[in-house]
């Protein structure tokens, strides 16, 4: 059995083969934070997914699939995703495939691999997976990696503001008016995200705007529609934007 229901309890770390694989036609899920001691690929061919790790916030939308190794704690939350996929291997099958959390594009090869693998019975002899899941490997070494990942900064003074907008209520605001909004100098503020993020607070604030982006997108909102959210002040402004981070288009990108 491959396919399962969304409310069907599942344990990959309980089942032992070469390659472990799932789909589902999910709707609203929480998984609450977990980790497998299995390596996981997870993809949706329809649908957005978000996941948060220990202090990154991940975006996945369709067309791109997210590798996590093993023992990896990350919690994935879900609104309307249909064709979920999941894959999951043992770890010392797969340790020429990276050792970090990682977003890659899903080509018609790899995608093609990644429905036929979650639809292997579980008990499928291990000689017969052999030559895709080699395949498999192949492919996933030459996709081409992105960043859709959003560190957080771990101060305290920033969890409130922080809550708010990882749940999306409220665009970032510049610096200087968030500065005014915490209680801080934007000195400090800046200091904060550099230190705890990698990041100047101009360059976040910006990688905010583009996952949200990719995520309305995803969910079916206009390109228009998106832009306005985001406070563009265009739909030329917008796009110009998305292409500039992504290097195509809205539309091209959802292909």
């Amino acid at each position: 059995m491959a396919f399962i229901k969304p409310e069907q309890q599942f344990n990959p770390d309980a089942l032992h083969n070469l390659v472990i694989g799932i789909a589902a036609d999910m709707g609203k899920h929480d998984s609450g934070m977990h980790h497998h001691h299995k390596a996981q690929l997870l993809y949706a061919s329809a649908g957005c997914m978000r996941f948060s790790l220990a202090d990154t916030q991940v975006v996945l939308p369709p067309t791109r699939a997210a590798w996590l190794p093993a023992g990896v704690e990350h919690h994935v939350t879900m609104r309307n995703v249909v064709a979920y996929r999941s894959l999951y291997f043992e770890p010392e099958a797969v340790a020429s495939l990276p050792s970090e959390v990682t977003i890659f594009h899903v080509n018609p090869l790899l995608k093609a691999l990644i429905d036929t693998m979650s639809y292997w019975p579980w008990n499928k002899p291990r000689y017969s997976q052999h030559n895709a899941f080699a395949l498999f490997c192949e492919e996933l070494e030459n996709a081409k990696a992105e960043n859709l990942a959003l560190p957080l900064p771990q101060d305290k003074r920033l969890q409130t503001w922080l809550k708010q907008v990882l749940q999306q209520e409220m665009q970032p605001a510049n610096l200087k008016e968030m500065a005014i909004e915490i209680g801080a100098s934007e000195r400090t503020i800046s200091r904060i995200f550099s230190s705890q993020t990698g990041m100047a607070y101009q360059a976040w604030r910006q990688q905010w705007r583009l996952l949200s982006a990719i995520e309305q997108l995803a969910a079916g909102t206009s390109v228009a529609q998106a832009g306005f959210n985001l406070q563009f002040s265009s739909d030329s402004a917008f796009i110009s934007f998305f292409k500039q981070y992504t290097g195509t288009t809205p539309a091209q990108y959802f292909k």
